[in-house]
């Protein structure tokens, strides 16, 4: 290979790398649909997308997944900048050298740090969910999935990536049997 051929060829990605623009692009994208929902929607006002089924909304929540802890919006804050830092210094517990375990790792730092931006602007102090699906139940009223974003997402998925990756890899059944004692012996 010449000189010339070396320097045209595309540098390899390294999993640092990748999980960072998969991360960079999650943050950009879940910061992008926030800003539009701040722009288009009042607080708590709702667009039907389609009648039944989905509705744009902006919705502020200042607990974890289903509202869960509520008003903890600090608290949560502090969880995800511990959840951030121990993921970082545990990714390559995970399967970082390939495409998909890079892939899953970046979708859940990118979640992470979207909603935390979330939690940590002033402006704000809340995450702001805006996807609503929903049915509509026969009596009235509605039956729905708690709202959600980008961030949320993202933090979904690559969490089952990496339980996909794992189960796929065999890293949680390479417990091996225990040996047999002498005792367990049937004599004839």
């Amino acid at each position: 290979m010449t000189p010339g051929e070396q320097s045209r060829r595309p540098m390899p990605f390294s999993s640092n790398k990748r999980i960072a623009l998969v991360a960079l692009a999650i943050v950009a994208l879940d910061q992008a649909t926030k800003f539009l929902v701040l722009q288009f929607l009042g607080f708590a006002e709702e667009l039907d997308i389609v009648p039944g089924f989905f509705r744009l909304v902006h919705w502020g929540n200042t607990g974890a997944a289903w509202s869960m802890f509520h008003g903890n919006n600090e608290l949560l804050a502090i969880i995800s900048l511990v959840a951030l830092v121990v993921l970082l210094f545990t990714r390559h517990h995970f399967d970082i050298g390939t495409r998909a375990g890079q892939m899953a790792l970046g979708l859940m730092f990118g979640g992470i740090v979207g909603n935390l931006i979330d939690r940590l602007m002033q402006s704000r102090r809340h995450v702001v969910d805006f996807l609503y699906f929903y049915v509509e139940k026969r009596g009235g009223g509605e039956a729905g999935f708690p709202a959600f974003n980008v961030a949320d997402s993202a933090i979904c998925v690559g969490v089952g990536l990496l339980f996909i990756l794992s189960w796929k890899n065999g890293t949680t059944a390479d417990v091996k049997p225990a040996p047999e004692t002498s005792g367990d012996t049937k004599s004839s």
